[in-house]
């Protein structure tokens, strides 16, 4: 955002640009600082931003011009309508979670933690290691750097049983993100017009994977505590699905942990049948009142296809994730991402390993559940005070999330827009439903910004939920 100073400037010359003739030449950037009183740095901002806006334009080695005004037609980009024809799969608006906000509003729709929340020290340690280091120079393997593959191994290695063979570095894939390890994993196991069963409500960006990939879903309903192993089992029966994709551990939207015996006979389902689970274990850090039990620490078949990310408890800009995978399946989920992206950045692989191997890590995990908890318990309080029209199937024991059932008669989206309109943002719950909704639900995220306005937000969201216009201020 531009300063004052910058902002005064660009008003001056804004002022003279509309006085000049086309092709007039712009004062020098030396004369602009002495005429304004304004360092150097300033005033090329200012003028950064002017040409952006197409007010001016800088010609190398002669100088800076006023820009001539073409007259503006209609662009036609009809013919694209024939060449591109229908998609095979629709492709959604940018989903909710994705928004960006302005900075005084209260967002409770991200689906991302804040960055209070973020181990901030070690990553930029990491960065700064990294950056000296040869992954900044060389390309990695397809698969991803070795020793960050046997970090993922070891970890899931340390939570299987004995009697059972543990992973090794050979089983896991390196990615850019879960989301592009779901893209690969559908295109590569369920292939396109093939049935997918998914719980339902889910992760949307499942959804949307599911939809890129041409797989045809198949809905099967999950509450507090998981799917139903026979509801699964019909599924599968029903529709000769291979592919169930699964969040046992704090899913999102809905924050439920599978208990340990339905895990157990959902993993049988699978196995009976023959398929596979893709196990998505994207909130493995962010327990609270219990820690993650991978499934896939119970399997050395292969009916476990198991993602773990660390994009959102290490950063946001660290778009690491790693898919665990034995046999034929591994293999072909690998031949896919070396198709899509060839390999991850070794930089950033480099910058990842880094950070969950210091002994701050395991320090930085144990501070963060105890300030998952206390943001939760003030949102589940707040939502208590000022939202009672608002349901919460279960208080979630870890993820990021809260689950909100609302009323039959309330309109999601025009609840969205007034909240907005309130400076509130949340995320109306539709977008995690693969088919019909079961209800009208809000998403809302304890791990955002500004904790300490999440009474505020509540007190916006039963408002509208009410009908009722703002108190007036004094």
């Amino acid at each position: 955002m531009a300063n004052d100073s910058t902002e005064r400037i660009m008003r001056g010359l804004r002022a003279w640009i509309t006085q000049a003739p086309p092709g007039a030449r712009v004062p020098s950037n030396r004369a602009l600082v002495a005429e304004y009183g304004a360092s150097p740095i300033t005033v090329q901002k200012a003028m950064r931003a002017l040409g952006a806006q197409g007010l001016i334009e800088s010609r190398p080695g002669v100088g800076t011009f006023v820009r001539a005004v073409r007259t503006a037609r209609p662009l036609d980009f009809g013919w694209q309508t024939a060449a591109l024809r229908a998609p095979r799969a629709p492709i959604p608006a940018l989903s909710t979670p994705l928004r960006s906000m302005s900075p005084d509003a209260i967002g409770l729709h991200a689906g991302f933690p804040d960055r209070a929340l973020l181990p901030e020290r070690l990553v930029r340690s990491a960065f700064t290691r990294a950056a000296r280091g040869d992954t900044a120079l060389t390309r990695p393997a397809t698969a991803g750097l070795a020793e960050l593959r046997a970090w993922f191994a070891t970890e899931l290695a340390e939570a299987t049983p004995a009697g059972l063979t543990p992973p090794t570095a050979r089983d896991v894939v390196v990615l850019p993100g879960s989301q592009s390890g779901l893209s690969s994993i559908f295109r590569a196991l369920v292939g396109f017009g093939q049935p997918l069963l998914l719980e339902s409500p889910t992760y949307w960006g499942a959804i949307l994977a599911a939809a890129q990939a041409g797989a045809h879903v198949v809905p099967v309903p999950s509450g507090p505590a998981g799917p139903d192993p026979d509801e699964l089992a019909r599924a599968f029966d029903e529709t000769g699905a291979r592919v169930f994709y699964g969040q046992p551990n704090y899913a999102n939207p809905t924050g439920a942990q599978w208990e340990a015996d339905r895990g157990e006979r959902i993993l049988e389902v699978v196995r009976a049948r023959g398929a596979f689970l893709v196990e998505d274990d994207w909130a493995h850090d962010f327990g609270i009142e219990t820690t993650a039990r991978p499934l896939a620490a119970l399997d050395d078949n292969g009916h476990v296809v198991y993602l773990r990310s660390l994009t959102k408890s290490v950063s946001p800009a660290v778009r690491v994730a790693a898919v665990i995978a034995r046999g034929p399946a591994r293999d072909r989920i690998l031949a896919d991402r070396g198709a899509e992206s060839m390999y991850v950045s070794g930089t950033l692989q480099a910058a990842a390993l880094d950070v969950v191997t210091q002994p701050g890590w395991r320090t930085h995990l144990r501070a963060l559940r105890q300030q998952l908890k206390a943001r939760r318990d003030l949102l589940v309080a707040s939502l208590a005070e000022h939202v009672p029209q608002a349901h919460l199937e279960s208080v979630p024991r870890g993820g990021l999330h809260l689950w909100a059932r609302l009323p039959d008669e309330t309109d999601l989206d025009q609840l969205t827009r007034d909240c907005e309109a309130d400076g509130v943002l949340i995320a109306p719950g539709n977008e995690w439903f693969p088919a019909e909704p079961s209800g009208p639900y809000i998403r809302l995220n304890f791990s955002g910004p500004d904790p300490d306005r999440f009474p505020d937000g509540a007190r916006v969201i039963g408002r509208a939920l009410s009908g009722r216009s703002p108190a007036p201020t004094s």
